[in-house]
C-alpha cells in the first residue's frame, strides 16, 4: 500500500495540473484566434479603432470601424447597473444573513437566486415592453431637472419607447442582482461569531453589529461579487439588442444615449459574416470585449483571493 502512494499522488497530481492547465491553454487559444483573425482588419482599417464613433464594414474596400461608441454603451450601461444593483444586493445579504428569520432564510433566498435562471430573452422583452414604457415619464423627469449633468442630457435617441442606457441598466442590474447576493451573503455568513459576539457585549445594537463587524469583514467578498457581477454585465447580448435603440448620431456618455455595446454589435451582424476582412472588424471588437471582460474578472479573483489569504 505505502509502495503505491507515491505513484498514486504523481498520477493524481499529473490529472489535476492537466486540468488546471487545460482552462489556460483553452483561454490562449481563444485569444490567439481573436487576434489573428483580427488583425488584417485593423491593417485595412481607415479609422481610428480606439477612438472612431463609427462602425463602417459593408464595403470589404472601404473599411472604417472604431469602438469608442461601443465602449462607451457597454460601460454605461454595465457601470449604472453596478451602481443600483450593488446597494440592494449588499441590503438583501445583510437581511438574510442577520435579520430574517430561519424559517424564512431559505425560501427567500431561493427566489433571488431564481433570478439567475431566467433566460436573457425573457428579460429583454419584458424591459422594453414593460419596464420601458413606464420609465420614460421618469426620464423626461431627469432629463428636465437633472440635464445640467452629463449623464442626464439629451440623448441620441428619442425617449420615446424607453430604448436607452438607462432602460438597459436598470434591466442588467435585475439580472446580476442574484450573482452579486449570493455571493455577498455567503461571505457575510463567514464572519466569525467571536466577531459579532464581541461587538454585542459591549453593547452594540443590530445595526452596530452589522457596520463594525459583518460589513468591514465581508468588504472584499463584496468588491469581488460586484465584480463578478460587472463581468456578467459586460456580456450581455440579448437583452441589450432587444432593448437598446440603434443611433445615427455618436454617444456623449449620457443614460439616455442608444446604440449597441460589444455583444449586441456582434450579434446584430452574425448573419454577415461572410467576407474576412469585415467579419475579422468584428472580430477586433470581440477581442477588445474579450480584453475587458478578462480584466475585470481577473481583478475579482485577485481581490477574492486576497480576503482568502487575509
Amino acid at each position: 500500500m505505502d509502495s503505491r502512494s507515491p505513484r498514486g499522488e504523481r498520477l493524481f497530481r499529473a490529472a489535476a495540473v492537466s486540468a488546471g492547465s487545460t482552462v489556460v491553454v483553452v483561454i490562449a487559444l481563444i485569444a490567439i484566434f481573436l487576434l489573428v483573425r483580427a488583425v488584417p482588419s485593423l491593417l485595412a482599417n481607415d479609422a481610428n479603432f480606439f477612438t472612431s464613433p463609427e462602425f463602417r464594414t459593408t464595403d470589404p474596400d472601404d473599411l472604417s470601424f472604431g469602438i469608442r461608441d461601443l465602449l462607451m454603451v457597454t460601460v454605461l450601461s454595465s457601470v449604472f447597473a453596478l451602481t443600483l444593483a450593488v446597494p440592494i444586493s449588499v441590503g438583501i445579504a445583510v437581511f438574510l444573513t442577520q435579520y430574517a428569520p430561519r424559517r424564512l432564510t431559505r425560501p427567500f433566498a431561493v427566489v433571488i437566486d431564481l433570478l439567475a435562471a431566467v433566460p436573457s430573452i425573457i428579460f429583454g422583452l419584458w424591459g422594453i415592453f414593460v419596464l420601458a414604457p413606464m420609465l420614460v415619464p421618469l426620464m423626461r423627469f431627469l432629463r428636465s431637472h437633472l440635464g445640467w449633468s452629463f449623464l442626464f442630457h439629451k440623448g441620441n435617441v428619442s425617449l420615446a419607447g424607453g430604448g436607452t442606457i438607462f432602460t438597459a441598466g436598470i434591466v442588467l442590474a435585475v439580472m446580476i442582482l442574484p450573482i452579486i447576493t449570493s455571493v455577498s451573503r455567503e461571505v457575510f455568513r463567514q464572519t466569525p461569531f467571536a466577531h459579532i459576539e464581541a461587538a454585542q457585549a459591549l453593547g452594540a445594537t443590530r445595526w452596530e453589529v452589522v457596520r463594525m463587524a459583518v460589513l468591514p469583514y465581508g468588504r472584499s467578498g463584496v468588491i469581488a461579487a460586484a465584480m463578478l457581477g460587472l463581468g456578467r454585465a459586460l456580456g450581455e447580448t440579448v437583452a441589450m439588442l432587444i432593448i437598446l435603440r440603434a443611433a445615427a448620431k455618436p454617444g456623449n456618455w449620457s443614460l439616455f444615449d442608444g446604440g449597441y455595446t460589444f455583444a449586441s454589435k456582434i450579434a446584430s451582424a452574425a448573419a454577415e459574416f461572410s467576407a474576412p476582412l469585415p467579419t475579422g472588424a468584428y472580430i477586433a471588437a470581440g477581442f477588445a470585449l474579450f480584453a475587458l471582460t478578462f480584466f475585470v474578472n481577473a481583478a475579482a479573483r485577485a481581490v477574492a483571493g486576497g480576503k482568502v489569504n487575509g
